[in-house]
């Protein structure tokens, strides 16, 4: 029986691939001990085949196994068909899954023509209104009843057909009826898709294929572990398919789908992967294979000792208790530190880098939105004015050279820490590696712990050495020393997207330092500020939810996307879903505050939160309307 979480504490010290079951999509099985595949979509129209067919080509061409073509009604999944054939005659056997939404008997003929369909439970056959809906017991079965009379032709065509299935639940996207018992949670999530698979099951249909998918990379992990522990009671391992829906473009977007992508696959979970952009849908699949490049090693990683006791809840979030030491711990947000010790010359430009600007009026420099909260000088003493509530540290040494200490703290090796006369009365930073004996560690106050592994498996050398702490009681905070390798930039990115964003993401870290032997400031002090805000641990900037557009999508998602952050990036923590059509819309920006969503051609409705606002704006207007809107709420500052 597989365990993961819950029911094995080795999953979280020691690499082990989760060992679903193998599924069969076209000629290039999935699961098992194949590799982890990589999928896209295409966002052309449906019905224009040639340029369905081409950009399949592309994507294939770059690195994808499975291609995903939207089928919102019978005509277009007909049409997939003619895809397939023409794909085929070109002499591509890629095989084609179809995306089904609304229509049953779109999913029935799609199923008849292409090599897998994916149903999401929210919408399919299942009441999604957002209504405060109560649903007795009785009436709760009545549709459970009502939507396996609606599920199961489809469910004997695949199986007649051998015709894979992907179930996918996404966060948002849930029936009012599972909303009025589990709220909109990862267990509804997982509860949403059980029940189809359930019913799969009891029709003795197999070949499928489950998600859990949302924005939030904090629900997301949360749901798939909360899934494999699910099917692990009810004797299922069916593959897994990951992916952060809706998470923008850039480099946002990729710092957001390494942590929850990344996260999940350096504990063994998922079997084929989808990275979701605001891009063109060739740009996802070498993002997709650098992600699942950064795991090759993993499974041959260092010994790594067992947990003996877990002291958190795997499956919600709760923030490791610490106690506050200055600006860091407690129920403070996770600092940043920037490395500026290897600078030569004038501070100045890398004081700018770090986040910092020059403040005319008081002669002094300021930090703002993004500034690193602490800067490391090392053995340099720059001839520079900070305000007071600018931090620095020093090594050690040169700390106690210093004639003015006020808002300076010391750097200390665990020797140097343990041999130093001279000690900050309130904050002693203090390098520690994993293979220390927690035990043996000294119980100071005044301690901050930088945190550092060399293990192949960082992740969860890190995530054992805090969980540890936590069992012994210790409650000093720990800030994450990342010292990065000579990986490219997107290299670095992605990788340290996941290893150290998995580690805030359960809520057991106060902060993050990355070094690098090549100082890039600006890259490591917005790198770092990016895992914090993919995490949901410090919102420092304006977060975009994004669909990566589709043949549904009404509009140029990628011109409006950057009209609105253009005009809106300045804009500290708001959350913007941009939709490109009303099936991605109010469900998946639940967790926005505003949405601009494509409702009919040239048309735009404004949301505020899932409610619809402003009905169908000329699209022309919209971007307009949307700042307006965003004022009349108060959520406006002049940049």
């Amino acid at each position: 029986m597989n365990t993961h979480f819950s029911e094995s504490l080795e999953t979280l010290t020691h690499y082990q691939r989760y060992e679903s079951r193998v599924v069969n999509i076209g000629d290039i099985p999935m699961g098992g001990k194949h590799p982890i595949r990589i999928q896209s979509m295409t966002n052309t129209d449906t019905m224009d085949t040639e340029g369905t067919v081409a950009q399949t080509i592309r994507l294939v061409e770059a690195g994808c196994d499975y291609v995903r073509i939207t089928a919102p009604s019978v005509r277009e999944a007909q049409n997939l068909g003619v895809i397939k054939a023409e794909l085929r005659k070109r002499g591509y056997s890629v095989p084609l899954i179809a995306d089904i939404h609304f229509v049953p008997r779109a999913a029935e003929e799609a199923a008849k023509l292409v090599e897998k369909v994916r149903v999401n439970p929210g919408n399919y056959v299942d009441r999604k209104r957002f209504q405060d809906l109560e649903y007795n017991q009785h009436e709760y079965q009545a549709e459970l009843d009502r939507i396996e009379e609606r599920f199961t032709p489809l469910v004997t065509l695949c199986r007649e057909a051998g015709t894979a299935m992907r179930i996918g639940s996404n966060h948002g996207s849930l029936s009012d009826r599972i909303l009025s018992h589990y709220g909109d949670t990862p267990l509804g999530m997982v509860e949403s898709a059980m029940e189809f698979v359930r019913i799969c099951a009891n029709n003795h249909f197999h070949d499928l294929v489950i998600s859990m998918k949302a924005s939030n990379t904090r629900i997301m992990i949360q749901a798939y572990r909360l899934l494999v522990s699910q099917m692990n009671r009810e004797g299922f391992n069916y593959p897994l398919h990951l992916g952060v829906t809706e998470a923008g473009d850039g480099d946002d977007a990729r710092i957001k789908s390494s942590l929850g992508i990344g996260s999940l696959l350096r504990d063994g979970l998922g079997d084929t992967i989808r990275v979701s952009l605001t891009e063109a849908p060739e740009a996802e699949i070498p993002v997709a294979i650098s992600i699942v490049k950064s795991i090759n090693n993993i499974a041959q990683h260092q010994h790594i000792e067992p947990l003996i006791t877990l002291p958190i809840n795997m499956f919600e979030y709760q923030r490791r208790e610490t106690q506050p030491i200055s600006i860091v711990g407690g129920e403070q947000v996770p600092v940043v530190i920037a490395d500026l010790s290897q600078i030569e010359g004038s501070p100045d430009n890398h004081l700018k880098e770090a986040g910092y600007h020059f403040d005319l009026l008081s002669n002094t420099w300021v930090t703002g939105d993004q500034g690193a909260d602490i800067l490391y000088f090392g053995e340099n003493i720059p001839g520079i004015k900070l305000s007071d509530n600018c931090l620095c540290l020093y090594d050690s040494e040169t700390w106690t050279s210093l004639s003015s200490q006020d808002n300076k703290y010391p750097l200390f090796t665990l020797e140097s820490y343990s041999t130093a006369f001279s000690k900050h009365n309130v904050a002693n930073f203090v390098q520690v590696d994993t293979l220390e004996s927690i035990s043996d560690l000294p119980i100071d106050p005044s301690i901050i712990w930088l945190l550092s592994s060399n293990n192949e498996h960082q992740m969860a050398d890190l995530r054992r050495f805090i969980l540890e702490l936590a069992n012994l009681g210790n409650k000093q905070p720990v800030i994450l020393l990342n010292k990065a390798n000579d990986e490219e930039r997107e290299e670095l990115m992605l990788s340290t997207a996941a290893e150290i964003g998995a580690i805030l993401n359960d809520g057991l870290a106060d902060g993050v330092w990355l070094r690098s032997n090549n100082p890039h400031v600006m890259d490591l002090n917005e790198l770092s500020f990016g895992i914090l805000q993919a995490s949901r641990s410090r919102m420092t900037k304006t977060e975009y939810i994004a669909c990566p557009s589709c043949g549904r999508t009404l509009f140029d998602l990628e011109e409006v996307t950057a009209q609105i952050r253009h005009r809106t990036s300045h804009l500290k923590g708001v959350k913007i879903g941009i939709m490109g059509c009303i099936v991605n819309g109010p469900g998946e920006m639940a967790d926005a505050d505003f949405g601009y969503v494509g409702t009919g051609p040239g048309k735009v409705s404004l949301y505020r939160g899932q409610m619809v606002v402003r009905p169908h704006v000329p699209q022309i207007e919209a971007v307009d309307s949307l700042i307006d809107l965003i004022k009349s709420e108060g959520y406006w500052v002049d940049p």
